[in-house]
């Protein structure tokens, strides 16, 4: 107990003599959304120290808060992860420092899910890095105004913009920026930042880290973007598809590995005609394996489904190719110290703790089983499907059903995890399913 009186001691005063005064301890939710305890510095021993506790209903609820797991919902213990720690962009002299449960709980969490997998790799004698890219909505609502409409027929902000375009960049300048700014601030690190595809679409690239780290960086993105549009009058939206005028939204992961000792890239050979090795190629072949039945990992939302239609730029099978994005794998074998496989089934709405445990998984499961690579897509696009390639599963109900079903997943993220999180998308798929639409009404009120 000294020990752990002494290890928080070390990180407060640090922050202290930073001139940080206040602390947003904050724990990532099943859905990766932030719940926070706002506190003075040196209130968090009292409340996250030794014979501290928070009550353990965060891997236990829904979208809307409405508890879905077993009890009893108690107090448990809390770890801090100091090494986490940021300046927190909204408030003078304050800081934002991730933390989870350290009892029973833990089995839950995303986060600590992502850790095991990131341990399970140091164990073979690799080291990761990982990255996230978001497509996301700008809405030019307010939350009063986005409540009025029912959220329905809202108005987009950068209504005239045309994808990559210099004059929309120009126009849009300070919004982004000023979100950039914002970013920086909480040491989140972009790579790329700007307007992409259609009305109010922006695409945000992030460096690649290690993948704690870069987990930790897509949450804070998604979040920060979304309260720093509020605050500005404006709504950030990450939903997969916000309507059927709309295009997908892709959250792709990017995954690359290297001696854990040496920091030799393992993901390219130049003797090699497509510049692969056989760790990339084992890799590639373990992730396009487990993906289909684990992709509830990923693709957790009802929403994140609509997305895998006609007309998006969103693979709907299990498939690889060297550079081809109408693969669900899309791998860059060169140069060596950039090979990586960005892995494109994940929409803007995923979990990016769970999506880059999938993506690190799925290839450190390759390397282990020695996965055959099957061959790669040489077409594809919007409105082509390749034949005689694994299809997806069609919705979320049938997704955790495969993933329930599904040993590699159940070796690679442990069996309490895999029931509970199959359980929690069974009922996010049943809470939806009952609610209808205007335009399924309007489709089949008078017709049927």
């Amino acid at each position: 107990m000294a020990a752990r009186k002494r290890s928080q001691r070390e990180p407060v005063e640090a922050l202290r003599g930073k001139g940080v005064r206040t602390v947003h301890v904050a724990i990532p939710d099943l859905d990766a959304s932030l719940r926070e305890r706002r506190l003075a510095l040196d209130d968090v021993e009292t409340a996250f120290g030794p014979g501290g506790a928070f009550v353990n209903v965060l891997h236990k609820w829904d979208t809307g808060d409405a508890v879905t797991g077993e009890p009893p919902f108690t107090g448990e213990a809390v770890a801090l992860d100091w090494a986490s720690a940021r300046d927190y962009p909204f408030e003078k002299d304050a800081a934002l420092v991730f933390a989870d449960y350290a009892g029973p709980s833990a089995a839950l969490s995303p986060r600590e899910i992502l850790k095991a997998v990131v341990a399970r790799a140091a164990g073979m004698g690799f080291s990761a890095k990982a990255a996230l890219e978001f497509e996301f909505h700008v809405l030019d609502e307010d939350a009063e105004g986005l409540r009025a409409r029912g959220f329905d027929g809202f108005a987009m902000y950068a209504p005239d913009n045309r994808c990559w375009g210099s004059q929309s960049a120009a126009v849009y300048s300070d919004y982004v920026a000023d979100l950039e700014a914002v970013m920086r601030t909480a040491g989140v690190g972009l790579f790329g930042l700007g307007l992409e595809l259609g009305p109010g679409c922006f695409e945000a690239t992030l460096r690649a880290t290690d993948p704690l780290r870069a987990a930790d960086d897509a949450v804070l993105f998604k979040t920060f973007a979304k309260a720093f549009s509020r605050r500005s009058g404006l709504t950030a939206s990450f939903m997969a598809q916000l309507g059927a005028g709309f295009p997908g939204l892709s959250g792709h992961v990017h995954l690359s590995l290297s001696h854990a000792g040496s920091g030799e890239p393992l993901f390219h050979d130049g003797e090699d005609p497509d510049g692969m090795s056989g760790t990339m190629r084992h890799a590639v072949a373990g992730l396009v394996e487990l993906a289909p039945e684990a992709l509830a990992l990923c693709a957790h939302t009802v929403n994140a489904y609509r997305r895998l239609t006609p007309g998006n730029w969103a693979p709907r099978t299990a498939t690889w190719a060297v550079r081809n994005y109408a693969a669900a794998v899309r791998v860059v074998p060169a140069p060596a110290g950039l090979a990586r496989m960005e892995f494109r089934l994940p929409a803007a709405d995923t979990n990016p703790y769970l999506a880059i445990a999938l993506t690190l998984a799925g290839a450190l499961h390759g390397v282990e089983t020695e996965a055959a690579l099957p061959p790669p897509i040489v077409r594809g696009g919007p409105d082509e499907t390749p034949e005689g390639v694994p299809g997806l599963p069609h919705d979320l109900l049938e997704a955790a059903e495969r993933l329930e079903a599904c040993g590699p997943a159940r070796a690679l993220f442990g069996e309490r995890f895999i029931d509970h999180f199959c359980a929690t998308r069974r009922h996010e798929e049943a809470v939806v399913r009952k609610h209808v639409s205007a335009f399924e009404r309007a489709r089949y009120i008078e017709a049927v």
